[in-house]
């Protein structure tokens, strides 16, 4: 077991409103798609609203955007559920149907966390703002450029907001 697990973050604007027909095959499989993750090999927590078992009603980086945040075990865990678990591929290859990433520079980012912690909004924010600044790192990277775990990884850097 690693001293270290994997957090990421995505954001995107909804298309439309969770209720409008144009959003019905996302919403149609959330909660399977969140089963699926549940179970998933190397998966450890992910976001979720006070009164829903999905974060679709959280906007903590301003009314129209969605987040999604989670925790893995590894790199090669999320990647596998990303990418191999057939349901969530679906979703995926579908996002650009419900979802719109315009004007947002980088909206995925991972980072590790020191395994049995769990990652902040505030925290997720800055580690966002930090892949637009410097691009992928130790500290602040993406699945196409993978950073492994370092102590150095987890240390407090000075963040800018965004």
């Amino acid at each position: 077991m690693s001293d270290f697990h994997l957090a990421q973050l995505n954001v995107a604007y909804p298309r439309a409103p969770l209720d409008d027909p144009a959003m019905a095959g996302f919403v149609a499989d959330l909660a399977l798609i969140n089963a699926r993750a549940d179970e998933a090999p190397g998966f450890v927590w992910r976001l979720v609203g006070e009164d829903s078992d999905d974060a679709t009603a959280l906007r903590p980086f301003g009314p129209d955007l969605m987040v999604n945040m989670s925790v893995w075990e590894s790199v090669e865990a999320l990647r596998d559920f990303a990418y191999r678990d057939g349901v969530h591929l679906e979703s995926l290859r579908r996002r650009r149907e419900w979802f719109s990433h315009e004007g947002l520079g980088s909206h995925l980012v991972l980072w590790w966390i020191p395994a049995g912690t769990l990652p902040t909004l505030d925290e997720a924010r800055e580690r966002l703002a930090l892949l637009d600044r410097d691009g992928p790192g130790p500290a602040a990277f993406t699945l196409r450029e993978p950073y492994p775990a370092l102590r150095t990884s987890v240390i407090e850097a000075p963040f800018t907001s965004f």
